[in-house]
């Protein structure tokens, strides 16, 4: 197995309480429940952690790590049952074969754990079933942790609309001041920046921005 394996380790272990906590925040600031946004059927299907995982590191416990190639047979797995065909049957070896540019024999020695995989399988088989980079190998906290991102994505976008809403209504000068700079789109891609420090920087910038406009005295 190449170094090209080798995740974050205890950095996105570190990382996952903190998104965690950025969606458990959005979810009640929108008052949608958190069953909704931490829907551990869900989470898994997104991320290919098992749902016992799932739920461990949800509520802060530790879960043993299964090793890159235990990983990888267990998220082709789940890709194999959640990913399926038009006609909701799974992909056959031999399509999943094809679709990846190897031989049947090939294919079914990596379903089964039989071989280890290289990176050109991984990408392959992730090409295939149209999932990003990495979904086949990153350690269980970083894939949670991208999962979550998504969603955190999500309702940053949903707060967004609804604040425009309501500021639009009462016609707000600093709700146009917002618009006319695309203050909040720059505000939900911020954060989709990959650490905090970049995350702190942008919230600077907005800070200063927001400063420089007062609204009138009521």
């Amino acid at each position: 197995m190449t170094g090209g394996f080798e995740g974050p380790g205890a950095a996105a272990t570190a990382a996952l309480p903190a998104v965690v906590a950025r969606v458990t925040a959005l979810a009640d600031r929108l008052g949608v429940p958190h069953a909704e946004v931490f829907d551990v059927a869900r989470l898994s299907a997104a991320s290919g952690v098992p749902e016992p995982v799932v739920k461990a590191l949800l509520g802060g416990q530790p879960a043993g790590e299964p090793d890159v190639q235990a990983r990888f047979v267990q998220r082709l797995d789940l890709l194999r049952r959640t990913r399926l065909k038009p006609n909701g049957r799974k992909y056959t070896q031999q399509e999943i074969a094809d679709g990846a540019g190897m031989s049947r024999q090939q294919a079914g020695a990596l379903i089964n754990g039989d071989r280890r995989p290289t990176m050109e399988h991984c990408d392959a088989i992730q090409r295939f079933f149209r999932v990003h980079a990495g979904f086949l190998t990153a350690e269980d906290p970083e894939a949670l942790g991208d999962a979550l991102r998504h969603i955190e994505q999500e309702l940053l976008q949903q707060l967004a609309d609804r604040e425009r809403e309501a500021a639009a209504a009462a016609d707000d000068p600093l709700e146009r001041l917002l618009q006319d700079h695309g203050v909040r789109g720059i505000a939900w891609r911020a954060a989709q920046l990959p650490t905090d420090q970049h995350r702190d920087k942008v919230a600077e910038w907005l800070d200063m921005l927001l400063e420089s406009v007062k609204r009138p005295e009521s």
